[in-house]
């Protein structure tokens, strides 16, 4: 029997147990070794209606959609009509912040790899036209400059909203027919959609979420986030199958299954090269490429990413070394624990990878100068403090904003541990994780000017 067979029949026997063990509703996962393509579903898609999940059912991938809108861009920069290095200004001349200086030197390429500064949590509903993603481009006029161009990561939801409005206008089409005409159709993808109008064609999943921490998960009050964050990941949909027919493109040199040249070879391996590096987080990838994030993993290097919407969750990595790519996707839950479950198993035998475990606190990592980190940061989506009590102890306290606070998400308190250096974890959250947060920069006091969860949130109070 081969490694393949052999993950095939254990994901066979052991996917419902894992989410019952991990309270998923339902969830598909998808195999891509030696040429063949596994595939396996379980549970519900809704919980309030009870229709099952099965391998041709669509969940939605989220910000996997990145490396989706990135591959656009790609094949525009393979036409010719695109330069990474170039201004944004020289495609949108309408493109502007509050910082104008700032907004002239923003590059393409700083889109593609989160390194253009500007805050990025922005989820403006602009409605369902097909000018959406134009109107919000618009509204950033007045978003804040973080930090310069180029001199840091920070993940940036808004910015992949102006790499997929570049696309459209030298295109001269709206996004989702983009991803039709130059990714779906080249590709020969048959379950796959663009946004809910494509969705409600297949067994579609809805997202799944806890009305409190030890509830049970719950059919989530909306199916998507704002068609205007399409192109950052809040609209397409598809089954695990159709996700790893895209990563087989890029594994082979850019072709499709047919022999279709979608990208060129060349600019398929770019995309995979390294263009910024973290900061230490633990959960994420030690650097980022061109739309994809890169795991400094044994047995690697493994590309990928992650994914989470409304109540939905997605998880991709592929070893290229290895020609060996998995795809999971779930609808609610603990869909973390569930990756790490199976990925471990499925990477582990297959390409010989180790996953890492997830981030622990580590008492000999103790912070020595709390004066560092003692203070308030904020960003569109959340606040965050950072105090000190009399006993010495540090307690982080994050309160949701915006979307995230209208989703029902209320404040969260919780201790702050040592894990590595100026990355400390917190004692627990809602999922019960131990999510790192990386102190980085000065503020000319001796001060950490942000901390960094994958997005760098800047400090607002000395």
């Amino acid at each position: 029997m081969s490694k393949l067979s052999e993950v095939d029949t254990w994901l066979a026997e052991n996917l419902p147990a894992l989410l019952t063990k991990h309270q998923v509703p339902g969830a598909a996962v998808a195999v891509f070794a030696n040429g063949e393509v596994i595939d396996h579903a379980a549970g519900v898609l809704n919980k309030s209606t009870g229709v099952g999940s099965t391998v041709d059912s669509v969940f939605q991938i989220g910000s996997i959609t990145k490396v989706w809108t990135s591959t656009l861009a790609m094949q525009l920069v393979d036409e010719g009509r695109l330069d990474l290095d170039k201004p944004v200004l020289d495609y949108l001349p309408e493109f502007t912040l509050s910082d104008t200086v700032a907004a002239s030197r923003i590059t393409v390429r700083q889109l593609t790899c989160h390194t253009a500064g500007f805050e990025g949590d922005i989820f403006t509903d602009t409605g369902q036209g097909d000018d959406c993603v134009a109107k919000l481009v618009a509204t950033l006029s007045d978003v804040p400059q973080l930090f310069q161009p180029g001199e840091m990561f920070s993940y940036n939801n808004a910015g992949y909203c102006v790499l997929g409005r570049i696309v459209e206008v030298l295109r001269g089409k709206p996004y989702d027919e983009c991803l039709r005409d130059h990714l779906f159709a080249p590709l020969g993808l048959t379950h796959a959609a663009a946004g809910p109008y494509d969705a409600i064609r297949y067994r579609a999943a809805i997202g799944h979420v806890q009305p409190a921490l030890d509830a049970e998960p719950v059919a989530a009050p909306v199916w998507a986030l704002t068609r205007s964050n399409a192109p950052a990941g809040s609209h397409l949909a598809m089954r695990p199958r159709d996700l790893l027919t895209f990563v087989r493109m890029h594994l082979d040199e850019g072709r499709a299954d047919d022999g279709t040249q979608v990208l060129r070879p060349e600019t398929a391996r770019a995309m995979r090269e390294r263009q910024v590096e973290m900061p230490y987080l633990g959960l994420m990838g030690g650097a980022w490429g061109i739309g994809w994030m890169i795991f400094d993993w044994a047995g690697g290097p493994v590309i990928g990413h992650d994914g989470g919407t409304i109540g939905q969750s997605a998880f991709l990595r592929v070893v290229p070394g290895s020609n060996v790519a998995v795809a999971l996707l779930t609808n609610g839950g603990k869909p973390l624990h569930l990756y790490l479950d199976i990925f471990r198993k499925v990477l582990g035998d297959l390409a010989g990878v180790e996953v890492p475990p997830l981030p622990e606190p580590d008492a000999a990592e103790a912070p020595a100068d709390p004066y560092r980190y003692v203070g308030e940061y904020s960003s569109q989506v959340a606040d965050i403090v950072v105090t000190q009590d009399e006993d010495g102890e540090l307690w982080l306290e994050r309160t949701p904003k915006g979307v995230f606070a209208d989703l029902g998400t209320g404040p969260e308190k919780s201790r702050l541990l040592g894990y590595k250096g100026d990355t400390l974890v917190v004692e627990h959250d809602g999922l019960g994780l131990h999510m790192p947060h990386a102190f980085v920069g000065d503020d000319g006091t001796g001060r950490a000017l942000f901390v960094h969860t994958g997005r760098a949130d800047r400090r607002v109070s000395r």
